[in-house]
């Protein structure tokens, strides 16, 4: 089975009543970059990827149609399996791994259909059939953030992600308390800085909610810096936007720099990488969440299928961005958030089909 055809498409994800907030960035609407695939069998098999804007990773919308223009015409005629793709496409071009992540997850799904296997079953076989997922807050005031988290506790999310950085420190040491108050261990709690605090503000976080069980996602911007003040920090750490590939986590874990990790489908180049890092978690004990930065139901469908593969003592949920958007993809089987989890899907490849009409015109075919 050989690549025949590639079909490249943007497609607007307006925030549902927006913006969504970090520290170092306001979202109110994403430009998502979809690829077609088309075996010489007639099979079609679909792959995303979403960056959050063009400053919170090394990736941008644009820089998602050059790199997939940049390789598609020599794709075409190549073997549909990941790791010739990753092979191939490393040949093309260096780097850009999130552009490269739409292409492998187009092949999974392709295979999945061309076996009649789910991509969980290509990936090492399924846990679990309700994945578990998490809420992420935006950054927020104190009340505001304490109130949605009581609302996410009860709904059943088993976790929420507080974001935090961008302001006063000592607000979000406020943020800290009054979640904890709300929720106790009702919930696990996530601090996720995305990069916004300073090694100063981390210590004075910890030292003052020393008392509250939760860990800190990426609180710095580097791992040098994380790394200067791993010893001096009483809260589990774990590594986001600076693992851009499986090197750096090798890195990590064998430098001892982090307690676990949140990691994204398309940053680490899609779910042949994804299964390797899942794999060296697991020979180490690190927990991690599968998940991605935006995107539909091509995203959601990823994430949810390698999240399911991961032990269950070692995931801390697959995110989506579902809640934020409106409408699906595939409005039969699109991906959804019920009871804090996700059920996996039922159909072969990824179990979800696009309706590409609401795509319109491709941006680019080969």
């Amino acid at each position: 089975m050989k690549i025949k055809e590639l079909h490249i498409y943007q497609h607007d994800l307006p925030v549902e009543n927006g913006p969504y907030t970090m520290a170092n960035a306001e979202v109110w609407s994403l430009k998502t970059t979809l690829v077609k695939m088309v075996a010489d069998n007639g099979l079609v098999g679909w792959g995303e990827t979403c960056p959050v804007g063009p400053t919170y990773a090394e990736s941008h919308a644009l820089g998602a149609l050059a790199a997939l223009s940049e390789m598609a015409p020599k794709l075409v005629g190549t073997e549909i399996n990941p790791l010739a793709l990753r092979r191939a496409m490393d040949g093309l071009l260096n780097g850009h791994r999130y552009a490269k992540a739409a292409i492998d997850i187009a092949a999974y799904d392709l295979m999945g259909k061309a076996t009649g296997l789910r991509v969980a079953d290509l990936l090492g076989g399924a846990m679990t059939e309700n994945v578990p997922s998490y809420y992420a807050s935006g950054v927020g005031t104190p009340d505001d953030i304490a109130r949605l988290a009581g609302e996410k506790s009860a709904e059943g999310y088993p976790r929420m992600q507080i974001k935090v950085g961008g302001r006063p420190v000592e607000i979000d040491i406020e943020v800290i308390h009054k979640v904890w108050e709300t929720v106790g261990l009702k919930m696990r709690l996530a601090v996720d800085g995305n990069r916004g605090w300073t090694t100063r503000d981390v210590l004075r976080v910890s030292r003052e909610c020393a008392e509250i069980p939760f860990i800190m996602e990426q609180p710095c911007n580097t791992i040098e810096e994380i790394g200067a003040i791993r010893a001096q920090v009483g809260h589990a750490i774990y590594l986001d936007e600076n693992t851009v590939d499986l090197n750096t986590v090798l890195r990590a874990v064998g430098d001892g720099i982090c307690d676990g990790f949140g990691m994204k489908v398309t940053r680490i180049g899609g779910l042949h990488a994804m299964a390797t890092f899942r794999d060296i978690c697991e020979a180490r004990s690190m927990p991690h969440t599968c998940d991605d930065s935006w995107g539909g139901d091509i995203i959601a469908a990823a994430c949810t299928h390698i999240g399911a593969t991961v032990q269950p003592r070692l995931l801390e949920g697959v995110w989506l961005a579902q809640p934020y958007i409106k409408g699906h993809y595939d409005p039969v089987n699109g991906i959804k958030i019920k009871d804090g989890h996700i059920a996996l899907p039922k159909g072969p490849g990824l179990g979800v089909v696009p309706d590409e009409t609401q795509f319109g015109a491709s941006a680019a075919s080969f």
